[in-house]
């Protein structure tokens, strides 16, 4: 019998119970894939706490990666398509913590044989997210300055990896001086360390009071705030994540006119839900991680052990991009 992993109700790690599952058919214009491997992000946590919330019981997880099983209806069986036997990856829709899944068929991107699925299922969010903020939300300028929270992590590495292979400066924040070498390996060309850490008076200090072009911040809390206070006039922050909690109330003022700020909310689930959007994305993100932008997989964790890794990735115990592997 089959595993998934459901949440019954929202809450901590304990709202999250394994069940018996089998595969299903798969409908017109849908697949059913077996996963090889499945990401961990903070979206999952997002919506096992009710931030985001989902119909309950809902199966949590919104990237994977595995072999495709069965193909329904109407499924175009063209070159550029999948078929049974293909080795695929996807992103953007909840109910990846199972052995297997239904999948819209455009959702599957085929993966090249020399990419690996735990590699692709821990990555591809964490590249498109990279993908949507460096070509819409904020396209940086020739050699920008950029400022990366939590540069350590899945996401962060892999924006720190992009940003340095177009030829930008990074300013990383971390939380440990062992995060700060990982930081440091990943290309980063300051790193500040420390969670009680002064990064605002550091980056003001580093660019010499300028501030940088850009910040993205995923922490949220009061980090959002501090932030603010990094970038340039007529610079942008994008918030894409509050790993520290709420993000307190903003009034306007605080954007401008005096310090001139753009901000952006923007999010990656909108931006995979753009088809053709997608479609680019994907091929952007499928070239990064042959180009090694894109990170190996973090640690692995078996499907019975979400609960524990989703506690590991909150608690900031993880470096990289945590996967699960049925």
């Amino acid at each position: 019998m089959d595993k998934k992993i459901e949440l019954i109700a929202p809450g901590g790690t304990d709202k999250l119970r394994i069940a018996d599952c089998i595969p299903e058919a798969p409908g017109p214009g849908e697949l059913r894939i077996r996963h090889e491997g499945i990401g961990v992000n903070f979206i999952d946590i997002y919506q096992r706490t009710g931030l985001y919330p989902l119909p309950l019981p809902a199966v949590p997880g919104v990237e994977g990666a595995g072999i495709v099983e069965a193909v329904g209806e109407g499924v175009d069986s063209g070159v550029d398509s999948v078929a049974v036997g293909d080795r695929v990856v996807y992103a953007g829709i909840p109910g990846a913590y199972a052995a297997t899944r239904l999948l819209p068929a455009w959702r599957a991107v085929k993966l090249p044989g020399d990419i690996g699925t735990q590699r692709a299922a821990a990555s591809f969010l964490r590249g498109l997210t990279v993908h949507m903020l460096m070509t819409r939300v904020c396209p940086p300028l020739k050699e920008s300055v950029l400022l990366v929270h939590a540069a350590a992590g899945g996401l962060g590495t892999t924006l720190t990896r992009w940003a340095k292979d177009a030829g930008h400066t990074v300013i990383a924040t971390v939380g440990s001086e062992a995060k700060a070498r990982m930081a440091r390996a990943n290309g980063a060309d300051h790193v500040i360390a420390g969670r009680d850490a002064d990064f605002a008076a550091e980056v003001g200090r580093l660019t010499e009071g300028q501030g940088v072009d850009w910040a993205v911040d995923g922490i949220g809390g009061t980090t959002m705030q501090k932030t603010l206070g990094c970038v340039r006039r007529f610079g942008t922050v994008a918030s894409i994540g509050q790993a520290a909690g709420p993000i307190p109330p903003l009034r306007v003022e605080e954007l401008g006119p005096v310090r001139s700020l753009m901000l952006s909310r923007p999010s990656v689930m909108a931006y995979a839900a753009e088809q053709e959007t997608y479609r680019t994305a994907a091929q952007a993100v499928i070239a990064a991680i042959r180009k090694g932008i894109v990170p190996e997989a973090g640690e692995a964790y078996r499907l019975v052990d979400a609960a524990r890794a989703q506690g590991d990735l909150e608690a900031g115990r993880t470096a990289g991009s945590p996967v699960l592997v049925p």
